[in-house]
């Protein structure tokens, strides 16, 4: 497995290598540069607790990570929460990764059509992103042959990560089994990691069987990203995280390298990870209500679609998230479709374009409005779609 140079791993230093000594022999040294105010009675009230700074995350709140994630997801196995990084955001993570796996120049591999958060992070970080289709053909798979092309062409040797999004937003579709085998097959060869995001992964829709997260997956180094935004529905709680996986050598390799990241970008705040625990004990709870509302917008919409007498719109089998895509006559320009959507109804949306659909003729719609509101924004496309062919 192949890491970037701009991470320092360098021997330490004498001193530092005698105080990790000390530690590893449990013995605690005093510090004469102690500069933590909250060793030393200074910590106020609202935030008694003593900083550890442990660049992972707060201990507790990732022991209690690992033990929703192991009794959700792991199917008897247990997840490790030395293998767990708690932060930010998954926009953190990817950044985070892309240092790891990256030096300026080099690429990742990411999905198109795709939502492009990644594009736009990557080149922050002076890398490329070298796109790999999704194509449909009454359902959306993963080229997989492009990408073993893309990884033996020209671009190959840049290549560090491949992005899986699972499901992808927003064409909602799973990474089937015989994908991911090859996928890790792929990346194996080449010695490159994979990032999986799959933070929409509890909202199945129509899925088709055999679907799995590839969080844990041991075959080839994978970073698997989740967090509360999607898992609560609330976008407001920033608390997002990494799940390390691979052949134990990659992985000690690369959580020694990302502890020197974490550890400079400092961890997350203690105030909001000893809320991580009541988080967790609201997830299902929460994940349940969320679901229902997609599952039961998606069937209204398939009961609008199939009452409106022109049949001029459709939708693409969507088999998870919170979004599907709706097809409408390429006779019609997507911008003027949304243009005359504003005018006529006071309601905007996002073409086909935004997400580099190869084709004229989509729009995405979201399901996650009261069932009310839901029903107004279907009328009011099959109106302006009617209304622009009539």
């Amino acid at each position: 497995m192949r890491f970037s140079s701009r991470v320092d791993i360098s021997a330490p230093n004498p001193i530092a290598a005698a105080e990790a000594a000390a530690k590893r022999a449990g013995v605690t040294l005093g510090k004469l540069n102690d500069s933590n105010p909250t060793r030393h009675g200074l910590a106020p009230a609202l935030v008694p607790e003593v900083y550890t700074a442990d660049p992972r995350g707060q201990r507790a709140a990732r022991e209690a990570l690992a033990e929703f994630l192991t009794r959700t997801y792991g199917g008897g196995a247990p997840v490790d929460p030395d293998r767990l990084y708690i932060l930010s955001s998954t926009s953190e993570a990817y950044s985070w990764l892309i240092k790891l796996l990256c030096d300026a120049g080099d690429a990742v591999l990411a999905p198109k059509p795709g939502y492009p958060l990644i594009e736009s992070i990557a080149r922050l970080e002076c890398v490329d992103t070298v796109e790999y289709q999704q194509r449909f053909d009454g359902s959306w798979y993963i080229d997989v042959a492009e990408l073993e092309e893309l990884l033996n062409g020209e671009h190959g040797a840049r290549i560090r990560a491949l992005v899986l999004i699972n499901p992808n937003n927003p064409t909602g579709s799973y990474v089937k089994p015989s994908e991911r085998e090859r996928i890790v097959s792929l990346c194996r060869e080449h010695g490159i990691a994979i990032i999986a995001d799959e933070v929409f992964y509890d909202y199945s829709l129509e899925p088709f069987d055999g679907n799995a997260r590839l969080a844990g997956e041991p075959g080839v180094l994978t970073f698997a990203l989740d967090g509360f935004s999607k898992m609560l529905a609330a976008p407001h709680a920033k608390v997002g995280w990494i799940q390390v996986s691979g052949p134990d050598g990659d992985v000690a390799e690369a959580q020694h390298r990302l502890d020197v990241i974490a550890d400079d970008y400092l961890p997350m705040s203690d105030i909001i990870a000893r809320q991580i625990p009541a988080l967790l004990d609201a997830a299902a709870a929460q994940t349940d209500r969320v679901r229902d509302r997609v599952r039961g917008n998606l069937a209204l919409l398939h009961r609008l679609l199939d009452a409106d007498e022109h049949g001029l719109v459709s939708v693409l089998r969507a088999e998870g998230g919170w979004n599907v895509l709706l097809r409408v006559p390429s006779v019609i320009d997507e911008n003027e479709l949304v243009l005359a959507m504003i005018d006529r109804h006071g309601l905007s949306g996002q073409p086909g374009y935004f997400f580099d659909m190869t084709s004229n003729g989509y729009l995405a719609i979201s399901l996650l409005p009261e069932p009310d509101e839901f029903a107004r924004n279907v009328r009011a496309v099959l109106d302006t779609v009617n209304g622009m062919l009539e």
